[in-house]
């Protein structure tokens, strides 16, 4: 199993909501990390979906140590490597295969590979790692297809993803095998374009007061 750089020795234990983040300005990494560890989620996950995803990676990892750092999309074992040179904390897929799962496990950061079925969700437990992903999370049947898999698989808690909103949240984090939900609603577009960063702050309780 993954390990992870927290007290609680769990990812999906830090907080309720993950920030799940497209930077397309790199200005606004570092003002955007500090909204977030402000608001009360010193917790990022950073997708790899622009050109300056990994720059905003670095800027992060040096200048606001105190956030723990993710790294998300994460497709390809190279991308895995790029992202734990640039400073990851951890790592996030959309989906999981044998190979990206064994570069991720030996980049040696903690990670939670994505899973949207069953058999995902077995064959990432086969490998002994017992925190994933579920996503697309509302485009995959939901937290009504989440509290179906508790008891048969009982071994696997879940950060679910995609289409979550604050509205939603609390029917994911109502159930056993979820620590956390990922949101990207914490740092809409015009926001970060604006640069209103007590905007994101704000969100950022908000979303830290979902339990």
């Amino acid at each position: 199993m993954s390990e992870t750089p927290t007290s609680s020795g769990s990812l999906l234990d830090l907080v309720p909501v993950v920030p799940v983040v497209v930077i397309d300005d790199l200005d606004h990494a570092v003002p955007l990390a500090r909204a977030l560890v402000a608001g009360g989620l010193p917790v990022i996950e950073l997708t790899l979906r622009t050109p300056v995803a990994l720059d905003a990676v670095r800027a992060i990892a040096a200048e606001v140590p105190e956030i723990t750092l993710g790294v998300g999309t994460v497709c390809t074992p190279t991308q895995a490597e790029q992202a734990a040179e640039a400073g990851a904390g951890f790592l996030v897929s959309p989906g999981t295969t044998p190979t990206l799962l064994e570069a991720m496990l030996g980049t040696g950061l903690p990670f939670l590979p994505g899973t949207a079925t069953v058999s995902e969700v077995l064959a990432v437990l086969e490998a002994g790692v017992t925190e994933m992903k579920f996503f697309p999370a509302e485009a995959s049947g939901g937290a009504a297809y989440l509290k179906s898999l508790a008891s048969p698989l009982a071994a696997a808690r879940f950060c679910p993803t995609g289409g979550i909103t604050a509205t939603s949240a609390a029917s994911y984090l109502s159930l056993p095998n979820v620590g956390c939900v990922g949101g990207s609603w914490l740092t809409p577009a015009d926001a970060l374009a604006a640069g209103d960063w007590a905007r994101v702050e704000t969100l950022a309780q908000e979303a830290a007061a979902l339990r």
